[in-house]
């Protein structure tokens, strides 16, 4: 069985997608090899030639990435931080630049002691999972309303405990109501949220009209219905010197800040890009 280059299987790879119109064809195509072979993506260079079976195993993913199949669906995985987290049917993917978010919060929690965060709307619990890794001190709550995405955290919740990581303590509940972890007013060192903020009606791309949950991506008030409950929940559960970080649409960098700014008991409201300069998140300190 004569072995075949990688390189040419890649650069095939790259052009079929990039004909299907995804957003990363190269990247893509090099994460699906990576996951076909086993092996990290920054490898493949290790690995110049490959069995036909390969090529042909490559190429299957890549058709169904095609059609816009999302690559998480492909390799049944998403990495935030230093987990990977599984994903699939009922759950919202996390995408790459929430790990901006994180590295955010993580930079406030230098210093401290055993740190309370809370991760709302948690969804796959990725964010709340990569925190308790990076920080296995910290004491980390995550919430979400829908059954479907909670189920996905718990099986994910118990993947890192079995890892070895510090569990977290995953709860139902609805970022709309005011008594959602009301015993911690004021008691948290950090809140982050990737929360629904896709204003409703904007159009989005296959992977996430076809896939994503519709909850878990649309909000009302043009995208800002679930972000106003949020800066509500993090004015009251945040201590002196605790930090907020919420990721919002690239449209509402004129219009989640101000959300935060009227509160008088949150200051340094800060607006961040993503690695593409779009206005992606923004923070603030409880004063």
């Amino acid at each position: 069985m004569k072995r075949l280059p990688l390189r040419l299987a890649l650069l095939e790879a790259a052009r079929t997608l990039e004909e299907a119109g995804v957003a990363s064809p190269r990247t893509d195509a090099e994460l699906i090899a990576a996951h076909v072979l086993g092996v990290e993506r920054g490898r493949l260079p290790l690995v110049p030639l490959v069995d036909p079976p390969v090529v042909e195993a490559i190429g299957r993913l890549v058709a169904e990435r095609a059609k816009r199949v999302p690559l998480q669906y492909l390799t049944g995985e998403a990495v935030v931080g230093g987990v990977s987290v599984q994903v699939g049917p009922g759950v919202f993917i996390p995408r790459p630049e929430t790990e901006l978010l994180l590295e955010w919060g993580l930079r406030l929690l230098k210093g401290r002691e055993y740190p309370v965060v809370v991760d709302l709307c948690t969804g796959s619990g990725a964010l709340a999972l990569a925190v308790a890794e990076a920080r296995p001190d910290a004491v980390v709550y995550a919430v979400d309303n829908d059954p479907n995405a909670l189920a996905w955290a718990r099986h994910n919740a118990d993947l890192r405990a079995e890892a070895g990581d510090t569990p977290i303590r995953l709860y139902s509940g609805d970022v709309t109501d005011d008594t959602v972890f009301a015993e911690l007013d004021g008691l948290v060192d950090l809140v982050l949220c990737n929360p629904p903020y896709v204003p409703e009606g904007t159009p989005v791309p296959p992977e996430v009209a076809d896939y994503d949950p519709p909850q878990a991506v649309f909000a009302a008030e043009g995208g800002l219905d679930i972000i106003r409950h949020v800066v509500t929940m993090a004015a009251r559960l945040l201590r002196p010197g605790g930090g907020v970080a919420i990721e919002h649409d690239d449209t509402h960098a004129k219009s989640v800040p101000p959300l935060l700014e009227v509160r008088r008991v949150l200051t340094d409201v800060t607006t961040h890009n993503d690695l593409a300069g779009r206005p992606r998140f923004v923070t603030a300190r409880r004063v």
